[in-house]
């Protein structure tokens, strides 16, 4: 394995954060020129055994002309390497949609999960999930009023609250590692959060529900922020968020970067909402190649890629958030949407309903409702048609069984074209067609962070209607009796 040189380590000391500028009340990253497509991996590894091609937790070199992502500073990889972050086989890079991780050279399959990053509990920002609560690093003086703010949340429905104080604080605490890795999350102007959407932004969603939701949501933050942050509050508080939109922006932080794990300290167990740097980088996909794995021992968490995944080099590496959650939920919580996602659905209302068995047969659908997936080895060649939308589909549509009972050809038509006519009707109640969406992203490139995903997201609603029809015709055409 190597490692960096003494001479090189010791430099890893002093922080030059080029073309940054960073105060304790804000700071700001240049966007990238490159340019990037999300909609496959949606935001933020495992490892070889092997010494990988590039010093130890440095950026191996990449040819930015053959690549629409550039390198990310080096700073990035040494504030982590100094404080006994180790990464294998992959590395970080930036495109205008913020970070992600990709492999830096081929993995070949293995019985076994394997390591690619490894960090430590130390540079955790962590707050237990019951009482008696703890957070760690233990960075918080005694008496310090932050104590009895965070205090004063519950612990079941304010662990978003309860981690942007610690958040925040930590930005504050002379020293702390999380003043300098804080350059590199996502700006206000960044950041797809809905916390952070104006009323306008909402608009766009074309779902009044979860418009209304995050108007919620974001109300409460600004209420927390008026109750603890008012003109009498100490001034060791009022600097920590001097604004309420900065309050609301660690909250989005929080939200969107936390990952839930059990940690132990000594011989207490608890379940825990963690900021953890680095590992926060990994996007989200539904067919993820990698996992977290907590290795009590040590205190360290561990990325794995999946036991048996092939990687090659340039891949992007990937975890999934939320399992079996509908675009509605990933909005609500992440500020992005997918027009593939296999666990979305649509409310019908109608009596129509097709036979189970013969949809799956067509598209070569196997296993149960739970476990749905598009069985290859059944299919003549690659059929680019069946994907996500198409496994939401057989979960969705109103479906009937009986092995003993053929369907009749007649009816099984007529139910489909029934279903097809009422995906329609709910495409005609959007104000806009999907079309339209597209051209409305397409020239507007400078649209605000939070209004593009909120067009995507009515967006991916229309193409899943749409995706939806066309299934439908398909089967139409070739029902399985």
């Amino acid at each position: 394995m190597a490692s960096l040189p003494l001479q090189h380590a010791s430099h890893c000391a002093v922080f030059h954060l080029k073309c940054r500028s960073f105060t304790k009340g804000c700071w700001q990253r240049p966007k990238s020129s490159s340019l990037c497509n999300r909609e496959k991996y949606v935001r933020p590894i495992c490892a070889t055994a092997e010494a990988p091609p590039f010093r130890l937790f440095e950026p191996s070199e990449v040819d930015v002309s053959t690549s629409e992502l550039e390198p990310t500073d080096p700073d990035f990889y040494k504030i982590g390497y100094v404080r006994s972050v180790r990464a294998y086989g992959v590395e970080f890079k930036e495109g205008p949609n913020g970070f992600g991780v990709y492999a830096s050279k081929d993995v070949e399959p293995l019985r076994r999960a394997r390591v690619i990053m490894e960090i430590p509990l130390e540079l955790m920002l962590t707050v237990s999930q019951k009482l008696p609560w703890m957070f760690f690093p233990d960075i918080i003086p005694i008496g310090h009023p932050i104590f009895d703010i965070i205090n004063s949340t519950n612990p079941v429905t304010d662990w978003d609250l309860r981690l942007a104080c610690l958040l925040l604080y930590a930005f504050d605490c002379e020293g702390n590692f999380w003043q300098l890795y804080g350059d590199f999350l996502p700006s206000v102007d960044e950041c797809t959060s809905l916390l952070l959407a104006t009323e306008e932004d909402l608009l766009e969603l074309q779902d009044e529900n979860l418009a209304l939701t995050m108007k919620e949501h974001h109300h409460r933050a600004k209420e927390f922020w008026e109750k603890n942050w008012h003109s009498a509050a100490p001034l060791k508080i009022k600097r920590l968020a001097c604004d309420p939109e900065r309050f609301i922006w660690a909250v989005a932080i929080a939200q969107t970067r936390c990952i839930n794990l059990q940690m132990r300290i000594g011989a207490l167990i608890q379940d825990s909402n963690m900021l953890i740097p680095y590992a926060d980088m990994l996007n989200h996909s539904f067919q993820p190649n990698c996992f977290l794995h907590w290795r009590f021992k040590d205190r360290m968490l561990e990325v794995m890629i999946n036991a048996g995944q092939r990687i090659r080099k340039g891949d992007q590496m990937t975890i999934n958030y939320m399992n079996r959650k509908k675009n509605n939920t990933l909005m609500e919580r992440y500020g992005f949407s997918s027009s593939t996602n296999p666990w979305d659905t649509i409310q019908f209302s109608g009596n129509a309903q097709i036979h189970l068995d013969s949809f799956l047969s067509v598209f070569n659908i196997s296993g149960l409702p739970e476990e749905f997936y598009h069985n290859t080895e059944l299919s003549s060649g690659e059929d680019p048609f069946v994907d996500g939308a198409v496994i939401a589909a057989a979960r969705t549509l109103p479906t009937w069984s009986d092995g003993d009972i053929p369907p009749i050809p007649s009816a099984e038509r007529k139910a489909v074209k029934q279903l097809q006519e009422e995906c329609r009707e709910m495409l005609a109640k959007f104000s806009t067609s999907s079309g339209e969406d597209q051209q409305i992203l397409d020239s507007n490139p400078e649209m605000s962070r939070t209004r593009e995903a909120a067009i995507k997201y009515r967006l991916h609603r229309k193409l899943f209607l749409e995706k939806v029809i066309q299934a439908l015709d398909i089967y139409h055409d070739k029902i399985i009796f």
